[in-house]
């Protein structure tokens, strides 16, 4: 059994482990607030420009954009991966990432090369010890990001689709249902997939200025970076939950081992006064 002072020292150090573990709980339970207010106040205009990408794909237009044309071989795809900057955040990005490697797998296994975009320290950490083309990455984009800061790595994207360098393009990012659950997502961005079309049947089209070419290049680019833009704010509350709830656990581990060490200190203290007495009773009687 070890002594008193080495178990006094265990104690102490879980203790501070313990401030340090409650500490992080309340600044994730005091920005998961705002950051559920962001995603939330986003989720409109994400949703009515995926609406108005539906009226578009069923409207009977002369000029099909190229983000809507399916490619007849894939030859080549691109992921555009939201994780977070930060860890201490139970397994939220670890599942994630797993998901995608299946994907990513069974790709490679048809003969498919891959090319990855990574939003996010640890996504870009982790990708870029695997055999993939790392063709861009954004870290630290702070508890506001801004659509700004997300163009340059979206614009590699649609710029190598439209170049016929890349066939299909997926997004992937950790869904916020609520404080205690995160789903790892994979959505398919390019080309616009069937699902996200209206199911509506019609065979009138919208009068474009200045020219459909011009108008549906600008609304296509809107649609994709609005999408990346609601997956970051949907990973960094899901971040926040997920930061609080392994925090609130690890601080509940370390009660419940501080308790465990103290009833052992005492074990060890009761030890050592019961053989001292011993010592000090056959000392006397040895007399």
């Amino acid at each position: 059994m070890a002594g008193g002072r080495e178990i006094k020292t265990k104690i102490k150090s879980v203790q501070n482990t313990r401030k340090v573990t409650r500490a992080l709980e309340m600044v994730s339970a005091s920005k998961i607030r705002k950051a559920q207010e962001r995603m939330k106040a986003s989720r409109p205009y994400a949703r009515l420009m995926t609406q108005l990408i539906g009226h578009i794909a069923k409207a009977n237009s002369e000029y099909t954009h190229p983000f809507m044309a399916e490619h007849a071989q894939i030859k080549r795809v691109g992921y555009v991966i939201v994780s977070t900057d930060r860890g201490l955040c139970g397994g939220l990005n670890s599942a994630m990432f797993r998901k995608i490697l299946v994907d990513m797998r069974e790709w490679q296994g048809k003969g498919v090369d891959v090319d990855v975009v990574c939003i996010g320290q640890k996504a870009s950490t982790f990708f870029r010890r695997l055999k993939v083309t790392m063709a861009g990455s954004v870290t630290h984009l702070g508890e506001k990001p801004h659509i700004d800061q997300l163009v340059g790595v979206i614009k590699v994207m649609l710029d190598g689709y439209s170049a016929g360098n890349l066939d299909r393009v997926f997004l992937c990012y950790n869904d916020f249902i609520n404080t205690m659950a995160q789903k790892p997502r994979q959505d398919q961005l390019l080309p616009l997939p069937a699902s996200e079309t209206l199911q509506s049947k019609h065979d009138w089209d919208y009068i474009y200025e200045p020219s459909a070419e011009a108008v549906l290049d600008h609304v296509m680019t809107r649609y994709v970076e609005s999408l990346v833009y609601q997956a970051v704010l949907e990973n960094l509350a899901s971040e926040h939950a997920a930061r609080m709830v392994a925090m609130k656990s690890a601080s509940d581990n370390a009660t419940k081992l501080i308790g465990t060490l103290n009833l052992i200190y005492n074990k060890a203290r009761q030890a050592a006064i019961t053989q001292e007495i011993s010592e000090i009773v056959g000392g006397a009687a040895a007399v």
